[in-house]
């Protein structure tokens, strides 16, 4: 339930309010704006009825909360979410580039890419310490070494850091060298990994699941603000359908309807989208235009010696000159890119 005071009601009413409905067992959200007070209400809403709030003279107006996806919804939050990632903001009128290899392979190769990323535009630096792969055979990544690697390379060149979460026994060392965690599509739905996450403050990137619809991906990212962390932004990265000319298929249908139902921001991954490099560079304007607030693109600085997705990857001049192009969609879409 979402009960909205009225324009001159004071702090202590809220405060009245916010107690009653935690004394009767459900879980109280404070959201005090500049032209009204906000309070949502979670939980069995026949206890709520029982309250009678709407029998309070400062209380305007209570209304249901019809979503599955109570706390990521626009209906509790109207406005958009802005994500501090390190020195990086994400959300609102900002547009945020992340750019980097699919995995860690070297200091050196990732030094070169972070100079390369940071110079043509991005802001935040990716690269895959732990890599789920479909083959057991195929390279896992370097571990806590790759970890290392990226702070040192981060703190280097001036770039905030992200890479994936797979396992919770690993999620201390994630928070503690990256800026952000990444929840990869394969994990999407890995329950006790998006709790664990929750019950940090680090930004979390969840990816959306190779075949979920949009209701689960929202309810995925439900489960980590519940726990108590709101810091999660949401990434459509393509997903399994019955075509495949292209490794996935972007659904950019999925940024435009989440950015209206959710206050969360929203980041498109056109690498993993399309799998075919001069896909890239079209389906990320595609993905502005639709109102993403940022993109996460694989790039290496030599892509045919990439040790995994080589075939999406784009070279040095490749992600420089579709930074170029993105700038004036950026722009038009009322958005700003804050160059490093």
């Amino acid at each position: 339930m979402i009960i909205i005071l009225k324009a001159d009601s004071s702090e202590s009413d809220a405060q009245e309010i916010l107690n009653r409905i935690e004394q009767s067992g459900l879980k109280p959200l404070h959201m005090p704006g500049v032209e009204r007070t906000v309070i949502g209400a979670l939980g069995d809403e026949r206890v709520l009825q029982a309250l009678h709030l709407e029998n309070h003279p400062q209380v305007d107006l209570i209304k249901p909360v019809l979503t599955k996806y109570k706390l990521v919804s626009r209906e509790i939050y109207p406005q958009d979410t802005v994500i501090n990632l390190g020195d990086t903001p994400v959300g609102s009128d900002q547009f945020t580039l992340m750019g980097g290899p699919c995995a860690i392979e070297s200091e050196d190769q990732l030094l070169e890419t972070a100079r390369y990323v940071k110079a043509a535009g991005a802001s935040v630096l990716r690269g895959g310490a732990f890599k789920p792969r479909t083959s057991p055979y195929s390279f896992q990544g370097l571990g806590v070494e790759g970890l290392k690697i990226m702070q040192s390379v981060g703190k280097e060149v001036g770039l905030d850091t992200i890479t994936e979460l797979m396992d919770i026994k690993d999620l201390d060392d994630v928070a503690n060298y990256t800026s952000a965690i990444q929840i990869g599509a394969r994990n999407m739905q890995n329950y006790s990994l998006l709790k664990a996450v929750g019950e940090t403050n680090k930004p979390v990137l969840l990816k959306r699941g190779l075949s979920a619809t949009i209701e689960e991906l929202l309810l995925a990212a439900e489960y980590i603000v519940a726990t108590g962390n709101p810091n999660v932004m949401i990434c459509e990265r393509g997903i399994r359908t019955f075509e495949t000319a292209t490794r996935n298929t972007l659904d950019l249908n999925a940024v435009a309807f989440i950015k209206e139902k959710s206050h969360l921001p929203v980041i498109v991954d056109p690498s993993h989208g399309t799998g075919v490099r001069t896909l890239v560079a079209p389906m990320a304007k595609a993905a502005v235009a639709c109102g993403a607030d940022g993109l996460i693109i694989e790039c290496h600085r030599e892509p045919k010696e990439s040790v995994s997705d080589a075939a999406q990857a784009l070279s040095p001049s490749d992600f420089s000159e579709l930074v170029q192009q993105l700038a004036p969609f950026i722009h038009a879409s009322g958005r700003k890119l804050e160059l490093q």
